[in-house]
């Protein structure tokens, strides 16, 4: 089965990412870089818990029969820079994404984001609000072609965010703990030992 962390870290080639940091007002590319990884990991961890009942994983695959078909993933840069088709108005409403996913964590997300990142909070709100729709599209276009049900949208984000902790991915072992713990404040003294630690350190170079 697809890993979606693996597919959505395909999509942020070098370019992705430089259009992403000036997008944010020129951010350092490394840092750009690290919070990408960071929102994608959390985003992915925050669609799985919420999956994880019979009627959240009902209310995203409406979500995604409705709006998100992984049309937006031929139009990155256009994504980027606000510049969608109307027709794909919801698919791109990044705000309304991050409500329904992370609700009342949002603010604790973007707080532990930007302490891993080095990035300050407006910028990694402004990119957490523009890589939310292309976990959603990626999402929708993996439920198209694998021919997805309820189940299989629940299972396909259960094993990508199991996949990648076992790896040992810390982004993604934080930001399970982080939802877990619906936003706990106390999260902040861990990621400043990881960053303390180095072990956010040339993450986003592999493969």
């Amino acid at each position: 089965m697809a890993n979606l962390f693996d597919l959505l870290h395909g999509q942020m080639d070098e370019n992705i990412v430089d259009q992403l940091s000036n997008q944010i007002g020129g951010a350092d590319r490394a840092q750009t870089a690290t919070a990408a990884q960071s929102i994608v990991s959390t985003l992915l961890a925050g669609l799985a818990k919420n999956a994880s009942t019979p009627d959240g994983a009902a209310s995203l695959n409406n979500a995604l029969e409705r709006d998100h078909d992984g049309g937006l993933l031929g139009n990155l840069m256009g994504l980027i820079g606000g510049q969608v088709a109307p027709e794909q108005s919801r698919a791109a409403n990044g705000a309304g994404i991050l409500n329904h996913i992370l609700g009342n964590n949002q603010g604790s997300a973007i707080d532990m984001i930007s302490k891993m990142s080095g990035l300050n909070s407006g910028q990694t709100g402004n990119l957490m609000t523009t890589l939310a729709p292309m976990v959603m599209s990626m999402l929708g276009q993996q439920k198209k072609q694998q021919g997805l049900d309820v189940a299989g949208i629940a299972g396909l984000l259960t094993n990508s965010v199991g996949q990648q902790k076992q790896a040992g991915n810390p982004l993604m072992d934080m930001a399970t703990r982080f939802l877990d713990k619906d936003g706990d404040g106390s999260m902040m003294d861990d990621v400043a030992g990881m960053v303390g630690k180095g072990l956010l350190s040339n993450l986003f170079g592999r493969k």
